[in-house]
């Protein structure tokens, strides 16, 4: 009876061994499995960590960058705006200049004291054998041609001259009528009409510093509405023009 027992007692302790053995393997691989996946997680980690460290610098260098544009743009427009100031300063100079020359409407004719009278007849000859006609009065000498003016020439309001006749006074005076009325388009348009038929007309100079003139209202005009880009365009525009007015004229 004691044998039966004592078996039987060694075989529940070979089961409870057993039994034993198997929790600890199975301990051990989930332990394992922990640390596996502990050390997935923390590579997980680190890579994230890693990208965010990856884009934290992609995005100071893209700020830095937009930085040094600013910057740049900042003094660019400083640039211009002192070049616009030294033009402006100029033309004025110049329209002073202008101004103080005489000047005299070009569509005006001159007065009567002021033409050349015709010259007497020439007296036929003395006893020819022949009768001999007597020479007709000289032609008129052309008027003096008269100074062409720095301001535009007056006219009837709301009246713009055509073009057809291509009168140079005529298609000037047009452009100027579209500029003082805030048609800019179409005074640029109209002066460089003028230039293009008239490129050594006395008045050049003034077409082409109301050419100037108008794109700076153009960008005066952008930049009132808040369309910075398009107001930094139009003034290098007139930065240019403004640049053929001291280069040519």
């Amino acid at each position: 009876m004691s044998d039966v027992t004592g078996m039987a007692t060694y075989q529940d302790l070979l089961e409870v061994r057993t039994e034993v053995a198997l929790v600890q393997q199975s301990a051990q691989r989930m332990k394992a499995e922990a640390d596996a996946a502990r050390a997935q997680m923390e590579q997980r980690e680190r890579e994230r960590a890693a990208q965010e460290n990856r884009q934290l610098q992609e995005m100071s260098q893209r700020l830095d960058a937009l930085a040094t544009t600013l910057n740049t743009l900042g003094g660019r427009v400083d640039e211009l705006n002192t070049r616009a100031e030294a033009l402006a300063a100029r033309t004025e100079e110049l329209a002073r200049q202008l101004s103080a020359a005489t000047v005299v409407a070009p569509s005006t004719p001159p007065s009567a004291a002021a033409r050349p009278s015709p010259p007497a007849p020439a007296a036929p000859a003395p006893a020819p054998p022949a009768p001999v006609a007597s020479v007709p009065p000289a032609t008129p000498a052309a008027p003096p041609t008269p100074v062409a003016p720095t301001e535009p020439i007056e006219a009837t309001p709301g009246a713009r001259p055509s073009t057809n006749a291509l009168r140079p006074a005529d298609i000037y005076q047009a452009a100027y009528i579209d500029f003082s009325k805030g048609s800019y388009p179409l005074a640029i348009a109209g002066f460089r009409e003028f230039l293009r038929r008239f490129p050594d007309h006395a008045l050049g100079g003034a077409a082409q510093y109301w050419i100037g003139e108008a794109h700076f209202a153009i960008a005066r005009g952008h930049a009132n509405a808040g369309q910075a880009d398009k107001a930094t365009e139009a003034l290098e525009q007139a930065v240019q023009e403004f640049r053929k007015v001291q280069a040519n004229y």
